[in-house]
């Protein structure tokens, strides 16, 4: 069986290249997941150094998407790709980089940080009363994040509000690779000039 549009030839490499750059990839975003967790837990930074150390990681790991159209484009497809293609391939490299940050997460908050959430909402209180917010400010995020759990503890649920933390970078990581990357074909020389 052939993908639409991709000849045969390509198939398996493609594949080779996905699986290896997608794999390098999620395991840098679990395994800086994990670190970012430790460090959390052990009160070496807070939340919102977490964020932001997190969405650097995503950053830094979804640079694999490019090397990866990269190594397709001049390993595979003859040094040519088109904008399609190389969408394609980054955008397989990136789901597998995400499903790896999901399964990761699963592990680490089922079995580690059973208590994660309630953490995070006391934070989120907290920055709401030093920012001066009302009472009725308060309570009302309190019962949003509080609905909120209800719902984050259905592992379906909380998987897919997983997936979508990556997703974005990750999508606007594999547009700008696939848009730098993207190479036509260039003209073939008429039968004259070669001789």
């Amino acid at each position: 069986m052939t993908t639409p549009g991709i000849p045969r030839s390509y198939v398996a490499p493609m594949k080779k290249i996905v699986l290896t750059f997608g794999l390098i990839s999620g395991l840098i975003l679990a395994s800086m997941m994990g670190i970012s967790l430790l460090l959390l837990r052990q009160g070496a930074i807070d939340f919102d150094s977490g964020t932001i150390l997190g969405y650097s990681t995503m950053v830094l790991s979804f640079l694999l998407v490019f090397f990866g159209i990269r190594s397709y484009r001049d390993n595979v497809a003859g040094g040519t790709i088109t904008f399609g293609k190389a969408f394609l391939t980054g955008l397989l490299i990136m789901l597998i980089a995400c499903v790896m940050y999901v399964a990761a997460w699963e592990l680490i908050y089922i079995n580690f940080l059973p208590d994660f959430y309630e953490k995070y909402t006391a934070h989120a209180i907290e920055k709401l009363r030093a920012g001066g917010a009302s009472a009725a400010k308060i309570a009302a995020t309190q019962k949003e994040m509080s609905d909120f759990k209800k719902l984050y503890d259905n592992p379906f649920l909380n998987a897919a509000f997983t997936f979508l933390e990556p997703l974005p970078v990750g999508l606007i990581m594999t547009l700008i690779s696939a848009a730098i990357l993207r190479r036509k074909p260039g003209p073939i020389a008429p039968a004259t000039a070669l001789a």
